[in-house]
């Protein structure tokens, strides 16, 4: 196939114009924004341009489709939503990736092949969202009532491009799905490894906890008669690290990021707290104990400091398996492209790879991230092994596609 890694590239630093944030080459553009939607027409026009057709679905799913609708095609993309302050490869990548392969194939007559960017992968709204609905994991009537830190619905937000918008494609019309992806984590960077093939995708859970005391006055309250819901915060995050340590492994993660202090002033005893609570494992079971461990922690926590605790729905997903013949495919294509410069390795982050891999075989190339450094402005990964991605992925999907 024609592959133009010049255009590649281009078209990359084209689509970080897209919200560009001004600093290095970071980007904000969170799903449904002015931003992103822009992003979204845009590569809806190079897909034209690449005698493909482009067809958004109601959630903002953008696919550029090769052959006719009789036709099946292997899929190839990623996502092109960002985090608030996101960097300018995670989902990018891909998305370019799989335009520039469907365009090669398309342009040597070659085997049909796909390409997607699927919407809100970094969870304005939900976990997988685009993702999530497509794949039929998450009922669009149930996704519509899903709410952003701002309170905007989803509904509302994919109202945006309602003019945009087509039908549902089926599943049957793929044969199966690659994504490339920055590893976003250390390993190969420091490995000098050039390419990763990933096993399986680890599973996720997510969930909100609240914790509701008394407002009260900081200078005057005694701390003997506080309900502080900060207090109750910082006991729960101590004892959970604790409580954790027989049951995690090395590879195991939580994370509280995102926390909402009410009234979040300085001369108020805190009233209420609601925060984010994540955690990733590679085993379901480890990952149910934890939040039996999370839920136990959280009542205790709040009886000892006189608060409320609520607990809300657990969102989350399912470790994947990649497929095995696509793993194998890919491994193949490194070793001819990088002998002894790539490895099998898991991935600690989710991707869309890992709802894919439920409906169709699935695999996943990574490329080294500089420094690990991901979800930030200062996100980066050489040209050369930007280029060597492309081509390895190019490789493998000519044999899947054939």
């Amino acid at each position: 196939m024609p592959l133009d890694p010049q255009r590649f590239l281009d078209d990359l630093h084209k689509l970080r114009s897209f919200g560009a944030s001004g600093v290095g080459k970071g980007v904000v553009r969170q799903a449904y924004s002015e931003a992103d939607i822009a992003a979204r027409k845009w590569l809806a026009g190079r897909m034209k341009q690449a005698g493909l057709e482009p067809h958004f679905d109601p959630l903002g799913n953008l696919f550029g489709l090769a052959g006719t609708s009789g036709d099946r095609s292997l899929l190839v993309g990623s996502h092109s939503d960002s985090q608030p302050e996101g960097g300018w490869l995670d989902g990018a990548l891909g998305v370019i990736a799989g335009l520039e392969i469907a365009r090669a194939a398309k342009e040597a007559g070659g085997p049909p092949i796909s390409c997607v960017s699927f919407q809100d992968e970094e969870g304005r709204f939900g976990v997988l969202t685009g993702s999530d609905v497509w794949t039929g994991k998450l009922a669009l009537e149930d996704a519509e009532g899903f709410t952003d830190t701002e309170g905007n619905t989803l509904a509302e937000m994919r109202s945006l491009m309602a003019d945009l918008a087509g039908d549902f494609l089926p599943h049957k019309r793929f044969t199966g799905f690659l994504e490339m992806h920055i590893e976003q984590g250390p390993y190969l960077d420091e490995t000098g490894g050039r390419i990763g093939v990933v096993t399986d995708i680890v599973g996720i859970r997510d969930m909100r906890i609240t914790f509701e005391g008394r407002q009260n006055h900081a200078g005057t309250t005694p701390m003997h008669l506080r309900r502080d819901a900060f207090q109750a915060l910082s006991a729960f995050n101590a004892a959970l690290n604790g409580r954790f340590a027989n049951v995690v492994t090395p590879a195991s993660v939580w994370t509280i990021g995102h926390v909402a202090l009410h009234p979040n002033a300085s001369s108020v005893v805190p009233g209420r707290v609601e925060f984010s609570m994540q955690w990733r494992d590679a085993d379901a079971d480890r990952l149910a104990r934890m939040e039996a461990i999370i839920r136990e922690t959280a009542q205790e926590i709040a009886a000892d400091h006189g608060v409320e605790a609520e607990l809300g729905p657990v969102l989350g997903i399912e470790p994947a398996a990649m497929d095995t013949r696509f793993q194998a495919e890919l491994g193949a294509a490194a070793e001819a492209l990088a002998p002894g410069k790539w490895q099998k390795m898991p991935s600690g982050a989710l991707h869309d790879a890992a709802n894919m891999a439920a409906v169709m075989p699935a695999g996943m190339l990574f490329v080294p991230s500089i420094g690990g450094i991901s979800h930030a402005f200062d996100e980066d990964t050489g040209e050369a092994d930007l280029v060597l991605g492309l081509q390895v992925l190019d490789r493998a999907a000519r044999a899947l596609a054939g």
